[in-house]
């Protein structure tokens, strides 16, 4: 069993610092001195303003931060590895994680069909696939997420931006991670798709104690599920509690107040 199997909690995040480099200048720090924790099964969910810095630090958690983004301060360990040095981890930490990006739903491969594209996470890892056990596999996600059967063979351009979003949805689910980092997991979706987003990753809480990251903007999307919020400005936390009724603020915050209560 490794390490990150045991981690008594998904994330603790001390004192993170990340910053943005163009290779050309000193790095620009995008989060600065961030702690959290976040439990086994529970919730979080990130809010703050544009340029708060609050999609960066999901990305790094996730390992999934690409170049130009490094740990200049801090750690933060994620399922037990440290996404500072997570070395040879790196790859374990990819797997137990899963990470939907803000512009994964609009982005899907055009190339690809829905059941290439879900299937990929484990396509791209195993050489020998038992394809009959992956399409029941992508099957059963689909229908979770209320997409009709028909749409496994279908091509991105061929569905709506609602439909892109639950496939992209649906790949970050595939190797049933035990954690969820999701940018703007409800984007493009209407009412009803949103509850059955909601459910399904609700679900795998109580099942599977599987843990959330959520990047959110709206107060409405923070009110669809019982977490922790942190919200950020300019890469600091200025406020955290229990849903949006029951946070604590910085004395100079009423402005990011206004952001979680409209």
């Amino acid at each position: 069993m490794t390490k990150g199997d045991t981690a008594a909690d998904s994330i603790v995040c001390s004192d993170l610092s990340i910053a943005h480099t163009d290779g050309r200048g000193a790095p620009a720090r995008v989060i600065d001195g961030v702690s959290f924790t976040l439990g086994r099964g529970a919730a979080l969910i990130l809010v703050g303003s544009t340029g708060s810095g609050k999609s960066t630090l999901a990305a790094a958690l996730a390992g999934r931060a690409g170049n130009g983004v490094s740990v200049v301060g801090g750690d933060a360990l994620v399922e037990g590895i440290s996404v500072r040095r997570p070395g040879r981890r790196h790859r374990f930490l990819t797997v137990a994680v899963g990470y939907l990006g803000q512009t994964d739903g609009p982005s899907l491969p055009a190339r690809l069909t829905v059941s290439e594209i879900v299937g990929e996470p484990v396509t791209s890892r195993h050489r020998k696939v038992d394809m009959r056990a992956l399409a029941l596999r992508i099957a059963t996600l689909l229908d979770e997420l209320g997409l009709p059967l028909g749409a496994a063979g279908k091509y991105p351009y061929e569905l709506s931006a609602g439909m892109r979003q639950r496939v992209a949805i649906a790949r970050t689910l595939m190797l049933d991670p035990r954690l969820v980092i999701a940018d703007e997991p409800l984007a493009n979706l209407d009412v009803e798709a949103r509850e059955v987003v909601r459910a399904a990753l609700e679900r795998r809480q109580r099942e599977n104690e599987m843990s959330l990251l959520l990047v959110a903007n709206e107060a409405e999307s923070v009110a669809r599920f019982d977490a922790d919020v942190l919200a950020l400005r300019a890469g600091h936390a200025v406020g955290f509690g229990h849903g949006i009724e029951k946070m604590t603020w910085t004395p100079s915050s009423e402005a990011d107040r206004r952001l979680v209560s409209s």
